[in-house]
């Protein structure tokens, strides 16, 4: 029997399928493992296809998601033959694709097999999408439907590449907000070793060009400059981490330069900032870092990047710098680290909007309504 061929699975629980050809980390595949994770504990059978280098089949255990390495990481027939054995043998009722190479792999798979499962195609990031004929029969007839992270993604998708609205749902990745919530401050500090009165001012991300350490780090360098008490705490690692290194070493903000790498007790990090900064310049969807820092109640200071707009909301839930511009960053931040009281107020819009709009929950319930809508019909044709 071909994959997804079971007549009678029209309703939950469902086999979904997942592949991932990227071998990086980072949001992106933190929300795939997180959703996938959200899913298997709503009932659902869930399998992760990913190269056997990449980092997300390394994570997967510890999100109880299940993994097989398959070679996906080049457009092959070796590569196509092997998502389809997979698809054979997994038989899932939808396929769930998120990066290039995995997406133009089962998008072919796919149609190899009658029936077929549907292919909805996940859209993380908002970098420049090709507008050549193959990429746009890709993005408009290879997939049965395309999910954003953000409106402003659907918005560009249809404006620059012609995918009709109707083909696209924006679902914004969900945090768990049981875990990112307010702290005591004071506390998180002592338990982490850092300096209980100074004002610190805090980014979470992966050490990568577009997340802009390079103009957060020339910021607090005149920051400092003015009052030494301050300090630079920066959470994460990446490709990065050296040239950061020597660049405060240039800059002289090797003192107040705190940077402990990766961490699982992110949410206590959190709890011990004055100030969130995210000065992206490219390839942001909806940053899961800066929700994590608006439920933990901190004010937010980031950049009108992908759909970061809707999120961060100037003047109500943080503030809005232009990318690129260490001076514009480094007034935004001694504005809010001079006044206290337009910090809280920004913290408190921040939580709220976290708490109403940036819930795990959310994204699954809108997650299993779109692979309902495209299931059903398919299932039921049969």
């Amino acid at each position: 029997m071909e994959a997804g061929s079971n007549p009678s699975a029209v309703s939950p629980p469902w086999r979904i399928l997942h592949v991932e050809a990227s071998c990086g980390w980072g949001g992106q595949e933190i929300r795939t493992l997180t959703e996938a994770r959200g899913l298997i504990g709503r009932g659902h059978e869930l399998l992760l296809l990913a190269p056997e280098e990449a980092h997300i089949l390394r994570n997967a255990p510890q999100y109880g998601v299940p993994a097989q390495a398959t070679p996906l990481g080049k457009k092959s027939l070796s590569a196509l033959w092997a998502m389809r054995k997979q698809l054979l043998r997994f038989a899932p009722h939808i396929v769930v694709s998120h990066s290039s190479v995995d997406s133009w792999l089962a998008a072919v798979a796919v149609r190899t097999l009658a029936p077929r499962p549907p292919l909805l195609r996940l859209r993380h990031v908002s970098t420049t999408v090709g507008q050549d004929p193959l990429t746009r029969w890709l993005y408009s007839k290879g997939c049965d439907h395309l999910v954003t992270t953000g409106e402003a993604l659907k918005s560009r998708l249809h404006s620059e590449n012609g995918v009709a609205p109707d083909h696209m749902t924006s679902i914004p990745t969900g945090i768990d907000l049981e875990r990112f919530h307010p702290g005591d401050k004071s506390a998180a500090r002592h338990a982490l070793g850092l300096p209980e009165t100074a004002p610190i001012v805090g980014i979470v991300a992966t050490l990568r060009n577009w997340k802009g350490h390079v103009y957060l780090f020339q910021a607090m360098a005149e920051l400092i400059r003015e009052e030494p008490s301050r300090h630079l705490l920066v959470v994460g690692d990446g490709p990065q981490r050296a040239n950061l290194q020597r660049l405060a070493a240039e800059l002289g903000l090797t003192e107040r330069l705190i940077m402990p790498g990766n961490r699982e007790d992110v949410p206590l990090w959190l709890q011990a900032m004055d100030l969130f900064v995210l000065p992206s310049y490219a390839e942001e969807g909806v940053p899961q870092a800066l929700m994590q820092a608006m439920a933990t109640g901190l004010p937010v200071i980031s950049t009108p990047i992908g759909s970061i707009g809707e999120l961060v909301i100037a003047e109500q839930t943080g503030l809005l710098v232009p990318p690129k511009q260490s001076d514009a960053l480094a007034s935004a931040i001694r504005r809010l680290l001079e006044h206290p009281e337009q910090r809280q107020q920004l913290g408190e819009g921040a939580l709220h909007h976290a708490r109403e709009h940036c819930g795990l929950e959310r994204m699954l319930d809108r997650m299993e309504a779109l692979f309902h809508r495209l299931i059903v019909p398919a299932t039921g044709s049969r």
